[in-house]
């Protein structure tokens, strides 16, 4: 497969992934599912964070490679799927789509003063788009615990809803990132010292802070 016969690098990878799924092509890789690979789509993302936190520009580079690479593989498993099959090019367009629709200040004559404009925009036209009701709507659960509690803190704020957390700590609101950090490292080694699983304590919180949008949303709803 030479790549002098492709017009572009993209064209090439995504006819040696078709080589790889066809008959004839890898056992292995024809052997995978989407679920038998999110594993690896965690794992590559992980890497390529590593990569950029250590400024190593050759292993972005790599890292980024890989996480590419398995999305030309999902795509190219749903191309062969019976029932509503799509592949590389319906993903690309999609995403190209979003991304017009939801930067009107650049692809239409919306104008905005910042970038906070920018992203109430962008929540707006997705809660639009994607008709959500809640809050919660749409947020992965899967997701570790402290970016799943972040997302769903930065909901309830954007929806406007009014429901406080259990904060007995008394902060500096104009603590430092290093500061924060710290903050956090010491309730977690606390946490962790009273023989308590943070991460599943604080899904726990997060579950139970979600239970309480809901009642809100609930109340308002029939309120």
């Amino acid at each position: 497969m030479g790549e002098d016969q492709y017009d572009s690098q993209l064209e090439r990878l995504r006819a040696t992934m078709d080589r790889l799924r066809s008959p004839g092509g890898c056992p292995w890789d024809a052997e995978q599912t989407h679920e038998t690979l999110l594993k690896y789509l965690l794992e590559e993302s992980y890497e390529f964070i590593d990569a950029v936190e250590k400024g190593d520009r050759a292993e972005m580079r790599e890292e980024l490679g890989d996480v590419l690479l398995q999305v030309f593989f999902h795509a190219r498993m749903a191309e062969e799927a019976a029932d509503k099959p799509f592949g590389i090019e319906e993903v690309a367009k999609g995403v190209a789509d979003k991304l017009i629709r939801r930067h009107p200040h650049v692809f239409g004559d919306v104008v905005v003063t910042g970038s906070g404009e920018v992203l109430e925009n962008w929540e707006a036209i997705k809660k639009e788009e994607k008709g959500r009701t809640s809050a919660t709507d749409g947020v992965p659960l899967g997701q570790p615990a402290l970016p799943l509690a972040a997302k769903i803190l930065y909901r309830a704020k954007k929806y406007g809803h009014d429901i406080p957390t259990l904060n007995p700590l008394v902060l500096d609101p104009h603590m430092t990132e290093e500061a924060a950090g710290g903050i956090l490292l010491g309730l977690i080694n606390q946490i962790q010292e009273a023989g308590i699983d943070p991460e599943a304590a604080l899904r726990a919180a997060t579950k139970a802070y979600i239970e309480r949008i809901h009642a809100h949303e609930a109340n308002s709803i029939t309120g």
